[in-house]
């Protein structure tokens, strides 16, 4: 009994002392919030195809993915033929609730397939038409199920990870992937309207607003960022990029795509004549109006609003000598004759929203100019012919320094205009991962 009270002592001490250290570890460790009102995304620009990609975190265990960014895209679709692996999928049957949910405007498609079961491939399970946004291409995928994991953030650098088991996607036929995108992209992250776009299933399993920003980087050497949540979004020197955005309606497609209601179109201050009548999104039909996109390069424009707009824009630059256009462009210039070291001087474009002379969407000359080869400067829109789905369709090149939000709630958008030089879409401070481990840039398959 006597060594025994000794031991007993020694015993409590130990434990008290462990207890005081797991106490004060647990201080120190970063808690993973459980309902983050705020996500992010790493976006990089694509030199080959002037595409924009996100690295996403997809399966169980989570492996890091380029996928590239579809703003009108109705879910994340993914190549799962190549090796996929993964503890979480789950392919939802066909007639289901969950596929109901997918397809809310077509009839529910059952996918047979005729080779043995596989991931992407499972007998009775849910189809869904995927589609290259780029050539159009079309094939009947399998919805899926899997864990997606995404950086939280309180808007100034990226927190800790957070994850969603069951996130709904597409399985895609790797064929249709193939062509027109980046090389290596495991897929389409799409951010349209519809119940299982990436903004619609992070804001429902959060419980945030269906709410997210997108700020594309003009280069491949540093990446912007898209945010999902209701702002602040702080951009190096702590600017926050979510104030003072002008706003204008959000007009939903009918297959999800967002349009807005351009007017006039304006150039040094003076209307450009056009036949208005095309600037008007028809419904009905789907066709008309001006569509914002990021898997169309450069802005294009209906045959007779683009020879209007551009001969506008050449007879402000008298003097400037023109040279053989660099398809895909229509109008070219002799850069060695750019005075100056950038086309800052050049004239602005003005899109005039909603019958309100204030409210306007500002393309400055960065967004104007693009230099498909040395000397050659050309401006950065292309012919789209007598009879596009839209009259105008904003281009990525036209989106970069820019940041737009996107409130999904409220049908409207926020934008900022060019940021620079008070900031970039480049200055998001993404510093460290989670991990401790600095976040690497490169657009890769690799965990």
């Amino acid at each position: 009994m006597a060594s025994f009270l000794p031991n007993l002592v020694l015993f409590f001490s130990c434990f008290s002392l462990l207890a005081f250290i797991s106490a004060a570890t647990l201080k120190t460790q970063p808690q993973i919030p459980i309902r983050p009102n705020k996500l992010v995304l790493r976006v990089q620009k694509d030199d080959a195809t002037n595409l924009h990609v996100a690295q996403i975190y997809k399966r169980n265990p989570p492996v890091q993915f380029p996928f590239v960014i579809d703003l009108n895209g109705r879910f994340l679709t993914e190549n799962c033929e190549n090796q996929y692996l993964s503890l979480g999928y789950n392919a939802p049957f066909c007639h289901s609730t969950l596929c109901a949910r997918a397809n809310p405007n077509s009839p529910m498609t059952c996918r047979t397939c005729s080779s043995r079961t596989q991931i992407g491939c499972h007998p009775n399970a849910c189809g869904l038409m995927t589609t290259n946004p780029v050539t159009r291409q079309s094939a009947l995928g399998e919805l899926a199920q899997d864990v997606l994991t995404i950086s939280s953030t309180q808007g100034s650098g990226p927190g800790p990870m957070v994850q969603i088991p069951q996130f709904l996607f597409a399985c895609a036929p790797s064929n249709i992937l193939q062509n027109g995108l980046p090389k290596n992209v495991q897929g389409i992250a799409g951010l349209g309207h519809s119940p299982i776009s990436l903004p619609y299933q992070l804001a429902s399993h959060f419980g945030f607003p269906p709410k997210f920003a997108v700020c594309l980087p003009p280069s491949s050497d540093r990446s912007g960022v898209v945010f999902f949540g209701e702002g602040p979004y702080f951009m190096k020197p702590n600017i926050d990029v979510s104030q003072k955005l002008t706003y204008t309606p959000l007009i939903i497609g009918r297959q999800g795509e967002y349009y807005i209601n351009v007017q006039s179109i304006k150039i040094n201050n003076k209307i450009v004549p056009l036949n208005t009548s095309l600037l008007t999104y028809t419904p009905e039909q789907g066709v008309g109006g001006t569509m914002i996109s990021t898997t169309t390069p450069y802005t294009i424009l209906q045959t007779s609003i683009f020879r209007a707009v551009t001969q506008f824009y050449i007879n402000q630059l008298q003097g400037l000598p023109q040279v053989k256009p660099v398809a895909p462009f229509g109008v070219c210039f002799d850069a060695k004759r750019f005075t100056g070291s950038s086309t800052a001087a050049f004239p602005s474009i003005d899109l005039v929203l909603d019958n309100n002379q204030n409210i306007i969407w500002r393309i400055s000359a960065p967004n104007i100019f693009v230099q498909p080869r040395p000397f050659i400067g050309c401006l950065g829109f292309v012919d789209g012919g007598l009879k596009p789905q839209a009259s105008i369709v904003i281009g990525a090149m036209q989106l970069e320094e820019n940041l737009l939000q996107f409130d999904l709630t409220n049908s409207r958008l926020g934008f900022s205009n060019y940021l620079l030089p008070r900031t970039s879409c480049t200055n998001f401070n993404f510093g460290k991962s989670s991990t401790g481990a600095e976040e690497s840039t490169e657009c890769t398959d690799e965990p």
